[in-house]
């Protein structure tokens, strides 16, 4: 009887093991462009689209093999609201070095276009929607909180992530190290 069950914790933990195997063969087979590393939670990130507050859509790929900021935020928090001048000044200083600046409002759409009518930013805005919060949480922010930013290399590979509010002077830095 010892034996037996011995036998089927055994075979529970090889089928738990193959599981596990599974999933991470799963998430890290996924195709790239030859030259570009994708960190598995990111790759479905480049095929997605979204709408832009001022009308129609851009989509991620086109910013494939330039460095990216990305920045999760809503009209609603306060210190996504003030770090945006902050994200704002980063893109357009750091914009002759290739870097992109991309902020994904987790918000309705008449809420972010609203703000931006009031609060202008140089940098784009797409509208995720509160779909936004999974993208995020697949990008790393197991919290779901906001902001959230993440930092992705050329390759596509994810360079920084952050919950909370960033600073120009952090930015930069992360813009430096890479």
């Amino acid at each position: 009887m010892k034996r037996r069950g011995a036998l089927l914790i055994g075979a529970g933990a090889a089928a738990a093991a193959a599981g596990v195997g599974w999933q991470h063969w799963r998430e890290t087979s996924r195709t790239a462009p030859p030259g570009v590393q994708v960190d598995p939670p990111a790759g479905d990130l480049w095929t997605m689209r979204f709408e832009k507050p001022e009308g129609g859509t851009f989509a991620m790929a086109s910013l494939r093999g330039q460095p990216l900021l990305l920045n999760f935020w809503g009209t609603w928090c306060p210190p996504c609201v003030k770090e945006m001048p902050e994200l704002d000044h980063f893109a357009r200083q750091f914009k002759a070095q290739g870097w992109q600046v991309v902020g994904l409002a987790v918000d309705n759409p008449k809420a972010v276009r609203d703000f931006l009518a009031r609060t202008p930013v140089s940098y784009t805005i797409g509208l995720a929607g509160f779909e936004g919060t999974d993208l995020a949480r697949k990008l790393g922010n197991e919290q779901s909180g906001l902001p959230y930013t993440v930092a992705f290399a050329a390759n596509g590979t994810v360079l920084q992530r952050k919950a909370g509010a960033t600073t120009l002077d952090e930015l930069t830095r992360w813009a430096q190290a890479r």
